[in-house]
């Protein structure tokens, strides 16, 4: 259930960008996000920090598209979103307190080595996203971005946490392996 509203803005941006076009798409997915706070806050009496920085950054950029018509600041979004990130996993890993430890470490225990080696891998997906993003969206046409978006930055981000997870269940003892299966 978690899942799928967290993918729930976006396939209504998705979708209401092919039936009208990028600023009604952008004004559904600040109500598309907003909604999610909600029925998340309903359902589990608690928001996460990442959804609420984005929706903050899509509550922002998307009024700043709506105001002045202009694709340029939803498409920077994405960009800083993943900027924001990367930051914030690599301040955590800098200061000691690995943030994907701290979500993942009760269940997976390994070394402190493979935490950093996983939390620096994911910096740099991060910065390489954001990075490809603002090519995509500056080169590209509009319709190209949005699929790449919708799709392709989702499937990266899926194969990623399927590769972290495969790294880091090998690198978890034989006992702790029998436990998790």
């Amino acid at each position: 259930m978690k899942q799928l509203l967290d993918f729930l803005p976006l396939v209504i941006f998705f979708a209401v960008y092919k039936m009208f076009d990028i600023y009604v798409a952008s004004g559904a997915l600040i109500g598309a996000t907003a909604l999610q706070l909600l029925a998340t806050y309903l359902i589990y009496k608690k928001l996460e920090k990442m959804h609420l920085i984005t929706f903050a950054m899509v509550a922002v950029f998307g009024s700043l598209t709506l105001v002045f018509h202009d694709d340029t600041f939803i498409k920077w979004k994405v960009t800083l979103v993943y900027a924001l990130f990367a930051i914030a996993l690599g301040v955590s890993q800098l200061l000691g307190k690995p943030i994907l430890k701290g979500m993942l470490g009760q269940e997976l225990k390994v070394a402190d080595a493979i935490w950093a080696r996983v939390t620096w891998y994911w910096v740099g997906f991060f910065i390489s996203c954001g990075l490809v993003n603002l090519y995509v969206a500056f080169s590209l046409a509009q319709e190209t971005w949005v699929n790449f978006k919708v799709f392709g930055l989702t499937a990266l981000t899926l194969l990623n946490t399927v590769i972290t997870v495969v790294y880091l269940f090998r690198h978890t003892s034989e006992e702790q392996r029998k436990e998790l299966k």
